[in-house]
């Protein structure tokens, strides 16, 4: 069921314009291809790509994410583990960049494609229930 809510519908990775068809091909697991997308929506046929190099932006938004679990994980380090050296600071926000990678380059692409993209939520495209 098409949820009106366009965050929801981001959160869970949805076109932007009908809020039913899936952003992404793969599993977010599946690393091999986690970063594959259809051409258009399945539902209403709504373009992913809205140009050429559209998500070239995406990596400003990434950098954010990026920036905010280096933040996290320095602070939790900060008062869980008591300042560690700074090679625990380094390997543990390495390590989580990397566990959240595939996360981050979803994400980074969804809210480029909901903020730029220029598509807006449209009831006449998700499909009726009957």
């Amino acid at each position: 069921m098409a949820s009106n809510s366009s965050l929801l519908a981001l959160l869970a990775l949805r076109c932007p314009r009908c809020h039913q068809g899936k952003l992404f091909s793969h599993s977010a697991l599946n690393l091999r291809k986690f970063d594959e997308m259809p051409e258009a929506c399945q539902v209403c046929a709504q373009a992913f790509e809205p140009e050429v190099g559209f998500y070239w932006g995406a990596m400003y938004i990434s950098y954010g994410f990026s920036t905010v679990i280096v933040a996290i994980v320095g602070v939790m380090l900060y008062f869980l583990a008591n300042d560690p050296e700074v090679w625990v600071y380094v390997v543990a926000v390495a390590a989580a960049v990397l566990l959240f990678t595939p996360l981050m380059f979803r994400y980074a692409r969804a809210v480029m494609l909901y903020a730029f993209g220029g598509t807006r939520y449209d009831a006449g495209y998700a499909p009726r229930a009957m």
